[in-house]
């Protein structure tokens, strides 16, 4: 068991602790748990490639937990209204499609490796950024129109690095296909 991997679990731990703090109204204490859940997100795959502690496992593990965190988030301020339906459903939708598509290849015994692009990536922060700024606003709160365009720009990402994965499954699919293995 490597750090990353120690952290990355720590963040699985954690979600279940943010959904609480979520569904209890507590939005300080959750925007403290969201925050350390986000820092052992950058944290592992820093130590990861800074130590050449990168595995199998964690390959699996690190967006398993950055699903786990994220969709639970969205789903959880949607309900409290803080972000728009249209918001979490696309955020919900492009990770139970990623998911529902590596299972499929998976199920057709297609080798996936697990890479994320660096559109994933994005999408990835402004998803993390918009939860933080939208846990922050008994803090801060921001103009209406920064929500707006925030919000906009998550899902355009989001939408896009979904179907980027969708082409990508489509193609080793294909590939598989062609090859005559099914």
């Amino acid at each position: 068991m490597t750090i990353p991997n120690i952290l990355t679990l720590g963040r699985i731990v954690l979600t279940p602790l943010l959904v609480w703090l979520l569904l209890d109204g507590k939005l300080k204490q959750a925007l403290v748990v969201f925050f350390v859940a986000g820092m052992t997100d950058g944290l592992d795959g820093l130590i990861a490639r800074v130590f050449h502690q990168k595995s199998k496992l964690g390959a699996y593990l690190d967006p398993l937990a950055d699903k786990l965190l994220l969709v639970s988030s969205f789903i959880l301020l949607g309900h409290l209204n803080l972000v728009p339906d249209w918001l979490v459903v696309i955020a919900v939708s492009r990770d139970i499609i990623i998911v529902l598509g590596l299972m499929t290849l998976m199920f057709h015994q297609i080798n996936v490796e697990i890479h994320p692009s660096f559109l994933s990536k994005i999408t990835t922060l402004l998803q993390l950024l918009t939860i933080f700024l939208v846990m922050s606003t008994p803090y801060m709160l921001l103009p209406d129109w920064v929500y707006s365009i925030l919000f906009a720009a998550t899902a355009l990402v989001s939408v896009g690095s979904g179907v980027q994965y969708m082409l990508i499954g489509f193609s080793l699919l294909g590939a598989f296909r062609a090859n005559g293995r099914e």
